[in-house]
């Protein structure tokens, strides 16, 4: 029997701690809206991500059925997954969408290339459950704020010739390269806790004259002070090597295999590569915390200032009425597309050689494909096969990501 070319999905809500908590958070509140499911608020927990793609630790579900997304996907590959995946993507959906809400840091931490990857699940099969790489988008549903990427150096360097940083500086500013930065990096997170908290107790007396364009550092070393301590070398790391930066609803940002990051708050629509591998070395338990050789000697630096983490929006060439606009990330697993319809509006968007997930933010309306029609409303999640366009109609305001091949 054919599977149907184009079903409705339920999530699976995860409870890390850095996520909001109860109904505070958006994560937790789509997965409740979710049709046919029995997932409930619990006003005491923390409601971290919603997962609906195929990965198995926090699988999508078919909602008629049940059933995990992938093993919906595996019985009909070549009608679900289309020729394109099957050959050059594993026949698995290559790409993990989720919604996350933040209400303080997640980990310091990079996301291993395939090399090292291949190594880590070779080495630690428990701890690194695939061999892909994992570089991803992150596009803003709230405020969001992020370290991502290391500043420029020129940025970096004066701050290290500050005295109670000069230990670190090798050289004069001007001599300074990414290697430098790499080895200050691995430094900083080698440093002992008393030594931590003696370098932040003395960072958070330096005048803001002194600091300059970094002085927004001064008001958010106390609040990552509150969430994680006087000791996580972490804070260190992020206030003075990375770019800080607040985003708006619809901004995006891409995250490289290798690249530092640490989201900080916010509600977002995040979208990856198929992984779940990752080395954390801050904003969490020392137990919890991976090799610091490991992660300073894989340190990309393709992102090297605000601009280099920015992931502009152009319009979609899939979107009929002009609704729907795409971020495209450099690489080839996926795209993200956003539509945004006001009442009463449509939108067609025409099929890939891939398969799509859409999910539905806010608004109410309808989705036409296949020859069925379904009804839209937040926290309504979709499969779309390849080859089939969608049709999209606005009862009221409607807000749609979509990944697609």
């Amino acid at each position: 029997m054919s599977s149907d070319l184009v079903f409705q999905l339920a999530g699976t809500c995860n409870e890390y701690p850095w996520g909001k908590k109860g109904s505070d958070s958006l994560a937790a509140r789509l997965c409740e809206k979710t049709p046919g499911s029995d997932f409930k608020i619990d006003p005491e927990k923390y409601y971290s991500e919603m997962w609906f793609g195929d990965y198995p630790d926090f699988p999508g579900r078919k909602l008629e059925t049940g059933e995990p997304l992938a093993d919906v996907l595996q019985r009909d590959k070549e009608r679900l997954l289309g020729k394109k995946v099957i050959t050059q993507f594993d026949a698995q959906l290559p790409y993990l969408p989720k919604i996350l809400s933040i209400a303080k840091a997640l980990p310091l931490q990079i996301h291993p290339n395939k090399d090292l990857a291949a190594k880590l699940r070779e080495k630690d099969p428990e701890s690194f459950t695939d061999a892909n790489h994992k570089p991803e988008i992150a596009v803003a549903l709230s405020e969001f704020e992020v370290f991502a990427g290391f500043k420029p150096l020129d940025e970096v360097a004066p701050l290290f010739n500050l005295a109670i940083l000069k230990r670190f500086n090798v050289g004069v500013p001007d001599k300074w390269t990414n290697e430098t930065l790499r080895n200050v990096t691995r430094e900083l997170l080698k440093l002992d806790l008393d030594t931590v908290r003696s370098i932040e107790i003395d960072l958070s007396k330096i005048s803001r004259s002194q600091l300059g364009n970094a002085a927004y550092i001064l008001d958010l070393l106390p609040r990552l002070q509150d969430q994680y301590g006087p000791e996580d070398a972490g804070s260190l790391v992020a206030l003075l090597c990375m770019n800080y930066m607040v985003f708006q609803p619809g901004d995006a940002i891409f995250i490289p295999a290798d690249g530092i990051h640490a989201y900080l708050a916010g509600d977002i629509v995040e979208c990856m590569a198929r992984s779940n591998n990752v080395l954390n070395v801050g904003f969490c338990p020392p137990a919890d915390r991976n090799n610091v050789d490991t992660f300073a000697n894989t340190l990309t630096f393709k992102a090297h200032s605000k601009e280099d983490v920015i992931l502009p929006s152009k319009p979609s060439e899939k979107s009929k009425n002009g609704k729907t606009v795409v971020y495209q990330p450099p690489m080839s697993e996926f795209d993200m597309l956003r539509t945004v319809m006001k009442d009463k509006e449509s939108e067609e968007i025409t099929s890939s050689d891939g398969p799509g997930v859409l999910i539905c933010t806010s608004g109410k309306g309808t989705l036409h494909a296949d020859g069925k029609t379904f009804d839209l409303s937040s926290g309504f999640i979709f499969f779309i096969a390849p080859g089939v366009d969608a049709k999209l109609e606005s009862k009221e305001s409607l807000e749609i990501y979509m990944a697609v091949i």
